[in-house]
C-alpha cells in the first residue's frame, strides 16, 4: 500500500483513490443486481416459468441485499473493509457463474436469491457510508452522491450490452460476463483498499491537523454490534421515519422500475434492448441527479430536499402508464424526469442519519435503514409481478407506487425535528 501512497504523493489525498476503488466495486455489484431484469423474459420463454415465479427469486435477492447491510457494516467495523468486501466479491462471482447451470426455479431462488443477494448486500450503500465517514470530513455529501450514482452507472454500462447479448447469445452468456466482471474487481480491492486513513498516517480529508488519530476497531462480535445499534436506534422516532420513508424509496425504484420496466416495455411491443436502453438513459440522468443531490445535501436542509425528491418521483410514476401512449416525447420525458430523481434520496438520507446518530453509529444505523429500503423493493418486485399476472397490466402497480412516494414526501419532513442529535449521538 505504501507504493500507492508514494505514487500519489502529498498533492492528492488517498481518500479519493479509495472512493474510486469503491465506485468500481459498487459498479460491478450494480451490474449484477440489474442482470435478473434482463433475464426475466428469456427465462420465461426457455423454462416456462411465470413472471411471478421469477419475481419471487428477485424479491428474495432484494430482501437479502438489504438485510445483509447492517451485518456487513458491523463486519467491516470488526474484521475490516477489505476482507469483508473480498469475501463478498468472491461469493458474487462464484454464484453468478454457477447460475449458468440452473434448470429449476428453486435453483434460481437459492443462487440469485440467497447467494447473490447476500453478497451484493455487502457491496452496497452501507459500504459507501462506511468509507465516506472514515475517509472524509468535508465533501461527504458529494462523495456519497458519486458512490450512490455508481448504481445508475452500472445500469448505463451493463444493461444495453447485456440485453444485446441475451438477444444473440442467450441468458447463459450474460451470467458468465457478469461473473467475470465481479472477478476482475477482486485484485483492485486486495491491493488498493486500506482500512482507515491512519493506516497510511493520514487523517480524513478535510479534518484539522490537530484532530486526534483514531485507529481502533471495536472488539464486539458483528452480530452484537448490529443488534445493539438496532436496539439503540429503534427507541427513537427518527429511526422509524427514516426506515419507512426508505422502504417506500426501495419499493418505487429497485423493486418496481428496476425489476419490471423492461418487461413492462415488452407489454407495449418494445424489445428487451429498447427497454434496457430506456433504463440506461435513466441511469445517465441519475448519475448527474444523485451527484448533484450529494452536493446539495452539503448545503441545504436534507428534509426539504427529500420532500421534493419523493414528491416529484410520485408524480412521474403516476405519469408512466400514460407515457407509452404519447408518441416521441412520452418515454423520453419520463426517463429524464424520473432518472434525475431515481436514487437522489440517498445522500440526504445518509446526512440525516449521521446528524441524528453520530459518525460512529451512522453506518450500522444506515444499514438497518437500507434493510427497510430493500424490504420495500422486495415487496414491490413480488407485488408488481403478482398484479401483472392477475390483471395483465402494470398500471395499478404504477399508481400504488406513485401514491406511496407522495406519502413519503410528508413523512420525511418530520425527521430530526426535536433536537435528537445530541441525545442519539451520545447514546451511540
Amino acid at each position: 500500500m505504501n507504493w500507492a501512497t508514494k505514487l500519489i504523493g502529498g498533492r492528492f489525498h488517498y481518500g479519493w483513490l479509495v472512493a474510486a476503488v469503491v465506485f468500481l466495486v459498487l459498479l460491478a455489484a450494480a451490474g449484477t443486481r440489474a442482470t435478473p431484469s434482463v433475464m426475466m423474459v428469456p427465462l420465461e420463454h426457455d423454462f416456462g416459468w411465470s413472471r411471478a415465479t421469477i419475481s419471487l427469486a428477485i424479491s428474495v435477492n432484494i430482501a437479502l441485499y438489504g438485510l445483509t447491510g447492517p451485518f456487513a457494516a458491523a463486519a467491516m467495523q470488526r474484521f475490516g473493509v477489505r476482507p469483508t468486501v473480498l469475501a463478498a466479491l468472491a461469493t458474487m462471482a462464484g454464484g453468478v457463474a454457477l447460475s449458468s447451470l440452473m434448470t429449476a426455479p428453486w435453483q434460481m431462488i437459492l443462487i440469485w436469491g440467497v447467494m447473490v443477494g447476500g453478497a451484493t448486500g455487502v457491496a452496497a450503500l452501507t459500504l459507501s457510508a462506511t468509507v465516506v465517514t472514515r475517509w472524509f470530513t468535508t465533501h461527504r455529501g458529494l462523495v456519497m452522491g458519486m458512490l450512490t450514482a455508481s448504481s445508475a452507472t452500472g445500469q448505463l454500462v451493463f444493461l444495453p450490452m447485456l440485453a444485446a447479448v441475451v438477444e444473440h447469445q442467450g441468458w447463459r452468456a450474460v451470467v458468465l460476463i457478469v461473473a467475470a466482471v465481479a472477478a476482475v474487481v477482486l485484485p483492485l480491492v486486495a491491493f488498493l483498499l486500506p482500512e482507515r486513513p491512519a493506516d497510511l498516517s493520514l487523517r480524513p480529508f478535510g479534518e484539522p491537523h490537530d484532530a486526534p488519530v483514531r485507529n481502533e476497531a471495536p472488539k464486539q462480535n458483528p452480530l452484537a454490534i448490529a443488534f445493539g445499534t438496532l436496539a439503540m436506534a429503534s427507541k427513537t422516532r427518527d429511526f422509524w421515519l427514516l426506515f419507512f420513508s426508505f422502504f417506500i424509496c426501495g419499493a418505487s425504484t429497485n423493486g418496481y422500475v428496476g425489476t419490471h420496466l423492461i418487461a413492462m416495455c415488452g407489454d407495449y411491443g418494445l424489445s428487451e434492448v429498447q427497454g434496457a436502453s430506456l433504463l440506461a438513459a435513466m441511469g445517465v440522468f441519475d448519475l448527474f441527479g444523485t451527484t448533484l443531490s450529494g452536493w446539495l445535501s452539503d448545503r441545504f436542509n436534507s428534509r426539504v430536499l427529500l420532500f421534493w425528491y419523493y414528491g416529484l418521483r410520485g408524480l412521474s410514476l403516476m405519469y408512466l402508464p400514460h407515457a407509452f401512449g404519447i408518441d416521441f416525447f412520452g418515454l423520453p420525458l419520463f426517463a429524464v424526469f424520473y432518472g434525475l430523481d431515481w436514487i437522489a434520496t440517498v445522500p440526504p438520507t445518509v446526512r440525516l442519519t449521521t446528524d441524528v446518530y453520530g459518525k460512529d453509529a451512522a453506518p450500522v444505523v444506515f444499514g438497518w435503514v437500507v434493510a427497510g429500503h430493500q424490504l420495500g423493493a422486495a415487496f414491490a418486485a413480488l407485488g408488481a409481478g403478482m398484479l401483472r399476472a392477475s390483471l395483465g397490466t402494470y398500471t395499478v402497480a404504477s399508481m400504488i407506487s406513485g401514491g406511496l412516494c407522495l406519502i413519503a414526501s410528508f413523512i420525511v419532513l418530520r425527521i430530526n425535528r426535536r433536537g435528537e442529535v445530541g441525545a442519539a449521538a451520545s447514546a451511540a
